[in-house]
């Protein structure tokens, strides 16, 4: 976490004081290193980041700074993920004869290019400030968000405020110590957007319409599957979402063999298609538990 963090504000220094041509490329490392910070949050919102919960929370609560994100909010998005994968409340690969293509289209192809990262800043503002907004008939009506904020009255919408405030003085600080400028720093979090949005699909596109089984293994390099913390084996993550990143890869080897990055990125390009499956129902929020005798 540490070295993610000061590698991270390195890059931010250096992409605001080389002129801005230079922001491209450095948003590019930048990218990698944000992936494996946003990889630490994912380990910490299933608890596993650090043996005591306090410094747990705490070290969730930093990786979220750089996202930027609210730890708590994320944690919440983050099991109802784990509840609705592949239900209609996630399902942006598929869509059904009476479907708006435009808007499914524009959907689908603004989450390959990034556009799904810019919705979390603004949806933990509008969530910290006008909770009730997000429960009205638009957010009620549309598939991804109908179910999303039904938990976070009582996990704490003041918890998660507090740490607005928390990331707000954070980034007030940065930008004072670090003399940081908002067009290469906008350049730079575009980079991360296009880089994070396009993978938080990829395991998940096109797979079977199972909320544990919907999942992929994927096929990556060393490097790759280390920043990543080894979350390319997404489908041995959902079926075993209490084990920590460092089990992932031994339990990728006896699981169902990888596919590869590309040909399944290529594939989404391409677009959505037709349903063909039903719905599989939600699970209950609760946190899953190993079966006894299991890793």
């Amino acid at each position: 976490m540490a070295a993610v963090q000061a590698t991270a504000l390195g890059l931010l220094w250096l992409g605001a004081h080389l002129p801005l041509i230079w922001a491209l490329p450095v948003g590019i490392i930048f990218s990698f290193v944000l992936l494996n910070n946003y990889a630490l949050m994912h380990e910490a919102s299933h608890d596993n980041l650090h043996p005591d919960p306090a410094w747990n929370q705490r070290l969730g609560v930093l990786a979220g700074f750089l996202f930027p994100m609210p730890f708590s909010m994320f944690k919440v998005t983050h099991t109802v993920h784990h509840c609705c994968n592949r239900t209609d409340h996630e399902m942006f690969d598929l869509y059904y004869p009476g479907d708006n293509m435009f808007l499914k289209l524009g959907q689908w192809y603004g989450l390959m290019c990034g556009w799904f990262w810019p919705c979390i800043p603004v949806g933990t503002v509008l969530l910290a400030t006008f909770p009730a907004l997000l429960r009205t008939a638009p957010f009620r009506k549309a598939r991804t968000t109908a179910v999303l904020f039904d938990d976070f009255e009582k996990h704490g919408i003041n918890r998660i405020r507090g740490e607005v405030v928390a990331m707000l003085a954070f980034w007030t600080a940065l930008f004072h110590l670090l003399d940081l400028r908002w067009s290469a720093l906008l350049i730079m979090y575009a980079c991360f957007a296009f880089h994070w949005s396009t993978r938080q699909y990829a395991t998940h596109a096109f797979t079977p319409r199972d909320v544990i089984n919907g999942a992929l293994n994927l096929r990556s390099g060393k490097f790759m599957s280390a920043i990543l913390l080894y979350s390319n084996w997404d489908l041995v993550h959902h079926q075993k979402p209490w084990l920590p990143w460092t089990a992932l890869e031994e339990q990728g080897k006896r699981s169902v063999a990888p596919v590869g990055f590309w040909p399944q990125y290529w594939r989404m390009w391409r677009g959505p298609i037709p349903v063909t499956e039903p719905a599989p129902n939600r699970l209950p929020n609760t946190p899953p538990v190993p079966s006894k005798g299991l890793d």
